[in-house]
């Protein structure tokens, strides 16, 4: 018996689909490189967060909005390397479980921003168990584009902490770049969300 690869998905097509499909009010949080890429591609929002040179950031940076702001859907969106700095982020997701937030992490087993050297998904780590070991129960692994809609009403509903991770190819589609004035965005964001900039 021959073991049969796991399909992967188009990554910007992923997240067009799903940026399309998420409740105005979301919160959406970029990680650093591809993920910031994609969202702004889909559409540039004021209520868009993307990270420059942030490394590790997006989860934990999600969680606190999603806890301070439990009216709104918030959504971490990732790569696989991004994010694998920054796993320890989890054991605190899991211990808090705020039920507005979800973990999107793009995976093409690879970091994609310093070289495509393999990351840790492609050695063996499986962070949807990692997921679910620090207490995170929805914890999915996606391959199937049919199932961004299902993801979708899972962050609207605002039901429960969801973890996603959706295994990308490792094409390169060129490149849609945020705004890199961190204080323009960060002003755009508050001013969103009700709040003084300064």
């Amino acid at each position: 018996m021959t073991d049969t690869p796991e399909l992967r998905l188009d990554r910007r097509r992923f997240v067009a689909g799903l940026v399309a499909r998420l409740p105005r009010e979301s919160l959406v949080v970029t990680g650093l490189g591809s993920p910031g890429y994609d969202v702004f591609a889909a559409g540039d929002r004021p209520t868009n967060f993307y990270l420059w040179g942030a490394m590790g950031a997006a989860a934990p940076l999600a969680l606190g909005l999603a806890l301070a702001r439990p009216e709104h859907p918030v959504v971490a969106v990732t790569g696989d390397g991004e994010h694998l700095m920054g796993i320890g982020a989890l054991a605190t997701i899991g211990a808090r479980l705020p039920p507005n937030l979800t973990v999107v992490v793009l995976d093409n087993a690879h970091f994609g921003e310093t070289g495509m050297q393999p990351s840790h998904t492609g050695l063996g780590t499986d962070l949807v168990a990692v997921a679910k070991g620090f207490g995170i129960r929805d914890a999915v692994r996606i391959t199937d584009a049919a199932r961004t809609e299902d993801l979708a009403r899972r962050i609207a509903a605002r039901a429960g902490t969801t973890y996603a991770q959706v295994l990308i190819d490792t094409t390169e589609p060129p490149r849609a770049l945020p705004p890199r004035d961190g204080v323009a965005n960060k002003n755009a964001f508050r001013a969103a969300l009700g709040l003084d900039t300064f």
